[in-house]
């Protein structure tokens, strides 16, 4: 690793036990049964943990989408041509895709990056952070080099910490680039130590002889390239792709600078995986935001022991289902910060034990 990500990934601490503390004994004195807010409580005490405020906000939000070509695409494994990629980025920037849609429900802005697209992906409001045009084919060689890896780390990192200057409280994490979630199982499988064919699923949409075919690939690329599941920038480099190296800048710089990260699908749980193995500490910061039907996806969460708050069968990514999650967040916090406490409400409490 370089100076610069080692100098992010030192500075992760632990969750703040007295911000917690301080935000459970508020629980305790809200107008409500003990607990009776189920894991809402549990999230805005972790959000309190995070912030280091026994008050926390989280107001200001946005999603990071990522986007990346993929030189696997080559073997099959998508039924949707690349240029799919360029065209989705440009739907990103027009307001038109499903992200827009729900980031705008939910109050959050987005932030469409240009990891590694084949093709020129429209100008500004676009970052511009494009390691190359696209990958190799992982299926027959290492993704990146090791040297690429590390930039599109540093790249995402550079995207969060330039966006803390506009405000942020919440992060989501989200992705673009067809045939990723061929590396992504990859990823998963090296990590997790899974058999290809129990975290690989059918993404876009491959029929069997796709799925086969795309089990086939990831097991050659762990072969192939033989990634060292406790090194995550040799995971990245050689089964990895742009947009992932780019969301596990994102997930380390965020943890860095103390704010909750809700991680989306199977590719955001492959670049957190990365992350995690870089940074450990980072893993106390994700909020896993839903359960994708992809095999991968329940794979990755198991590993690092997160629960997802939502399932509601979506596989689209964009981050479509961390903005989602970002309501139940705020709502979490909200209740925390806004119910009046048995003793501003007049309220009689719970009666103590003679």
């Amino acid at each position: 690793m370089v100076e610069a990500i080692e100098r992010l990934v030192g500075s992760i601490g632990p969750l703040d036990a007295a911000a917690m503390e301080a935000a459970r004994a508020r629980q305790e004195r809200l107008t409500k049964p003990p607990g009776s807010l189920g894991r809402l409580e549990k999230i805005a005490i972790h959000i309190a943990g995070i912030q280091g405020r026994a008050r926390p906000e989280v107001a200001a939000k946005a999603v990071f989408v990522m986007a990346g070509d993929h030189g696997v695409v080559a073997e099959g494994v998508a039924p949707y041509p690349q240029a799919v990629t360029v065209q989705m980025v440009a739907n990103f920037t027009a307001g038109g895709a499903a992200i827009n849609v729900l980031a705008r429900q939910v109050g959050a802005r987005v932030v469409v990056v240009d990891m590694g697209v084949a093709g020129e992906a429209p100008p500004s409001p676009v970052l511009a952070k494009k390691v190359a045009r696209g990958t190799q084919n992982l299926a027959r060689g290492p993704a990146m080099t090791r040297e690429q890896a590390r930039q599109s780390l540093e790249a995402g990192i550079e995207v969060l910490e330039d966006e803390l200057a506009s405000g942020l409280q919440l992060v989501g994490t989200g992705d673009m680039g067809i045939g990723n979630t061929t590396p992504s199982a990859a990823i998963v499988a090296a990590f997790a130590g899974e058999a290809p064919e129990s975290v690989t699923g059918r993404g876009t949409g491959v029929d069997d002889v796709g799925l086969a075919r795309k089990v086939e690939v990831v097991r050659r690329a762990l072969e192939v390239n033989e990634p060292d599941r406790t090194d995550g920038l040799d995971v990245l480099a050689k089964v990895g792709g742009f947009e992932i190296g780019g969301l596990a800048g994102v997930i380390i710089a965020a943890a860095a600078h103390r704010v909750p990260v809700v991680i989306d699908g199977l590719i955001s749980g492959a670049a957190a995986l990365v992350a995690t193995t870089l940074a450990p500490q980072a893993r106390d910061y994700l909020i896993a935001g839903h359960l994708s039907p992809e095999p991968g996806h329940r794979a990755a969460l198991r590993h690092m022991g997160l629960e997802p708050l939502l399932d509601l069968g979506m596989r689209l990514g964009e981050g479509t289902g961390a903005a989602l999650a970002m309501v139940i967040v705020e709502a979490a916090v909200r209740a925390l910060n806004e119910m009046a406490t048995f003793e501003e409400a007049g309220v009689s409490g719970k009666l103590e034990a003679e």
